[in-house]
């Protein structure tokens, strides 16, 4: 596969807005560029990073800078990592030390507003499948697909599930096997609140499904749904208790980190924030004020420990949960250091990997969107 031709983006990253958020939805950015070499500092004082991260890592490494609205991203074996271009259909392969190449393109992909190509996720049997799924908008709904990726190449699209609804704010779009071997997803409300708390929608809602698109053994409601009352959730992941959490957007108040039960009712739209409706809904862990979060991906750790990327609040957020389902403390980290953050995933090296989302609706550097390698270890 050839590497990627650079491109200029300076004059299309100019006239970018800065982030406002009143009503707490996500505007088009800049048409798509494709993924160029890293030339970014690592941080912001620091000198460019020329190779793979030493051992012991001290300082953050940019892995692949100049990417067109990077979403999600999945390791494979090899310890590289597909990353999902949301506004051009293209998956792009990504690793230290290596300029990123496209891969493939996701067929039939409709952008718009904040659908486009959104999550990814490696198929639990890979080694002996080659299978990816990802998550995306088409011209009426949005629908999860299956494709291959053999030989260093990206091929295929078999829909595994269609008609959840779309919207030009509201998708969701993280997906994530689970460790029962399950495919989940995260659905937005599709900016309809009532499609939330309606369960024979599957708008709002966290939805599990075999890999191959049926209904599995176990769902509460013999259907996809697996927890309601949703307003957007764009963040799952699992501890090794298989404690379930997910990060959901709020309307003008609070953010939400949710500890995830089969049939839950979270609420959305007669509660956004704290509230139980008189023990019908199910109360976040956490909240944020909408500026200091907006949610998007989570990482979880072994032991309880939930990283949350920040879009608006530019941040990633540490949060720490007891075994009991306390909040023992939720720190910011990297405050204000590389803007909107809209994933963060737990590398095979050990360390949070993050992508940036600041060419949309953000304050650009030119060597944005990045994807970066934090030094910690968690």
């Amino acid at each position: 596969m050839p590497h990627l031709p650079r491109r200029t983006v300076l004059a299309a990253l100019a006239g970018l807005p800065v982030a406002a958020c009143a009503s707490r939805t996500e505007v088009p950015g800049p048409s798509s560029v494709a993924p160029t070499p890293s030339s970014v500092s690592p941080t912001p004082s620091s000198a460019p990073s020329t190779g793979v991260a030493a051992s012991p890592m001290t300082q953050p490494l940019v892995v692949a800078g100049s990417l067109a609205v990077p979403w999600d991203l999945a390791f494979l074996p090899d310890g590289g990592a597909l990353v999902s271009l949301r506004d051009s259909g293209d998956v792009a392969l990504v690793r230290p030390g290596a300029q990123p190449t496209v891969v493939g393109r996701v067929p039939g992909v409709v952008v718009g507003g904040e659908g486009g190509l959104l999550g990814l996720a490696l198929s639990p049997t890979f080694a002996s499948d080659q299978a990816v799924y990802a998550y995306h908008s088409a011209a009426s709904d949005n629908r999860i697909v299956r494709l291959s990726y053999t030989q260093g190449v990206l091929s295929g699209g078999d829909v595994v599930l269609r008609g959840i609804p779309r919207s030009q704010i509201h998708n969701g779009g993280r997906i994530r096997f689970g460790p029962d071997g399950m495919l989940y997803a995260g659905t937005g409300d599709a900016s309809t609140g009532g499609n939330a708390l309606n369960r024979n929608s599957l708008a709002g809602k966290i939805l599990r499904l075999t890999p191959g698109g049926a209904v599995p053994d176990g769902n509460p409601f013999g259907t996809l749904v697996w927890s309601y009352g949703h307003r957007n959730v764009q963040g799952i992941g699992w501890d090794a208790s298989e404690r379930m959490f997910a990060s959901e957007f709020g309307q003008n108040a609070y953010d939400e980190l949710n500890l995830i039960r089969p049939g839950g009712n979270y609420g959305w739209p007669t509660v956004e924030g704290a509230g139980d409706g008189g023990g019908r809904f199910v109360a976040p862990l956490q909240v944020w004020p909408t500026s200091e979060a907006s949610p998007s991906g989570i990482a979880v750790t072994a032991d309880g420990v939930v990283y949350v990327a920040a879009l608006r609040g530019q941040r990633l957020w540490r949060v720490e949960i007891a075994p009991d389902g306390r909040v023992v403390s939720a720190r910011a980290m990297y405050q204000g250091m590389y803007g909107r953050l809209r994933a963060v995933s737990l590398g095979p090296d050990g360390r949070l990997w993050v992508l940036t989302s600041n060419r949309f609706r953000g304050t650009p550097t030119p060597d944005d969107d990045r994807v970066v390698v934090l030094p910690d270890r968690p």
